[in-house]
């Protein structure tokens, strides 16, 4: 009997300060920095907004009812988050997250805090650029910027047009490319993707603050990288590609077919064609040309060297292209030097036979402060030595309308 009237008396108290247990809660969120207030700072109770949350007004200050003993975090944009317990008046000022605003961007032949940047500025993860094994770290942008519009040739070197700001001339409407602060008009697939440390694409017009009318169609910067603590390191990938989806074409025997029909349809004889087909054909009851049976000469020429063949153009032209790339770099770096030391090799064999497309690329960047910032000497020099087969153009569309009936080879191994 004791212990069930000690238990009620217990749950008693323990309601009565439930219920007469809240705290009303006033206070400012000001800057640490300046003392400025923080218009629209948070103030929720720890633990969910449903018990309990505010946001401050145009002088930074709030009003909050809580239970006693409740901790509030203070909140705001740019500034490092804080917990306090609950208290009748509260004076809370909190500090700027330095790592956050003072992240460093390339704007030009400088940098800028963030925080400082008014422009219309894109950063590009390089770790998410380097799974797509693209010899143009230009075209591994592709659906990562928004509005930035790219498009390729398909050919294994991977070029590329590039609009950023859309077609404002009748001319030239390419961006201006940065490489560690040198413009430049080079095609980027001559460039690593493997000794870039960041891409940076400034779209709006403030660039042409920086660098005129250059930057009419935009600017990417590319920064490389550059040494740092001691680095050793090699990678290499495989890649395969091809063709998921093709076209059925007509073969040997349903092209002759389709152009005798051709033929019929243009009041001309079908046997006149220069292409080797013979055909037994009338008209019926009706007066409807009938085709009753086709036949191909032996050899397609005079000489009887070109044999009629019944060949799939798109096999023949196509392959499995094989993509390798393989990088090995050096870093390293003392309080006054700092040095990086890079070699490549990338080779792409196209999806259409004889395409390729290969490159072996050195690169050194040093850096020497002997006199801490005041004076930087060093070098970022690179070379490299491309090998391009493309395929020409229209190739594709081509093959499509090639006729079957024609061989690859003649009777002495020469093409057809």
């Amino acid at each position: 009997m004791k212990q069930i009237t000690l238990c009620a008396l217990m749950m008693l108290f323990a309601g009565l300060r439930m219920i007469g247990g809240n705290i009303t809660v006033q206070g400012t969120v000001v800057s640490a920095t300046d003392g400025e207030p923080l218009i629209g700072a948070s103030v929720v109770a720890e633990g969910g907004a449903s018990l309990g949350a505010a946001a401050t007004d145009y002088d930074g200050n709030f009003t909050l009812t809580v239970a006693e003993g409740t901790r509030l975090v203070f909140s705001y944009i740019g500034y490092r988050s804080t917990t306090l317990e609950a208290a009748a008046t509260m004076n809370v000022r909190l500090e700027e997250d330095s790592k956050l605003l003072d992240e460093v961007v390339v704007v030009g032949y400088t940098t800028q805090r963030k925080v400082d940047v008014t422009g219309a500025i894109t950063a590009v993860d390089m770790n998410e650029l380097a799974k797509q094994n693209e010899n143009n770290p230009i075209k591994a942008l592709q659906g990562r910027v928004p509005g930035m519009n790219i498009s390729a040739d398909g050919n294994p070197s991977g070029a590329s047009t590039v609009r950023i700001r859309g077609i404002g001339t009748l001319n030239n409407n390419d961006p201006l490319y940065i490489i560690d602060g040198v413009p430049t008009k080079g095609g980027m697939h001559e460039l690593n993707p493997g000794d870039i440390e960041s891409i940076q694409i400034l779209k709006d017009a403030a660039s042409a603050s920086i660098y005129g009318s250059r930057a009419a169609n935009g600017v990417i910067i590319i920064t490389t990288k550059r040494g740092n603590d001691l680095r050793i390191s090699f990678d290499a990938s495989l890649a395969a590609q091809f063709y998921t989806r093709r076209m059925k074409v007509l073969d040997a025997d349903g092209y002759g077919r389709a152009m005798w029909q051709a033929y019929v349809n243009d009041g001309q004889d079908p046997n006149t064609n220069a292409l080797g087909y013979r055909y037994n054909w009338g008209y019926d009851a009706s007066g409807v040309p009938v085709l009753h049976s086709l036949s191909m000469n032996k050899y397609l020429d005079s000489a009887g060297k070109t044999p009629a063949a019944d060949t799939d153009w798109f096999d023949e032209t196509t392959r499995t292209g094989f993509i390798q790339n393989y990088n090995f770099s050096v870093s390293g770096s003392t309080e006054k030097m700092s040095s990086f030391f890079s070699l490549g090799y990338y080779k792409n064999l196209g999806v259409i036979k004889t395409s390729d497309f290969e490159r072996l690329s050195a690169r050194v960047n040093t850096e020497f402060k002997p006199f801490g910032d005041v004076v930087t000497i060093g070098e970022h020099f690179t070379v490299n030595r491309t090998n391009e087969a493309a395929a020409p153009g229209g190739f594709l569309e081509n093959v499509l309308q090639a006729n079957p009936s024609l061989p690859v080879y003649t009777t002495d191994g020469e093409y057809a």
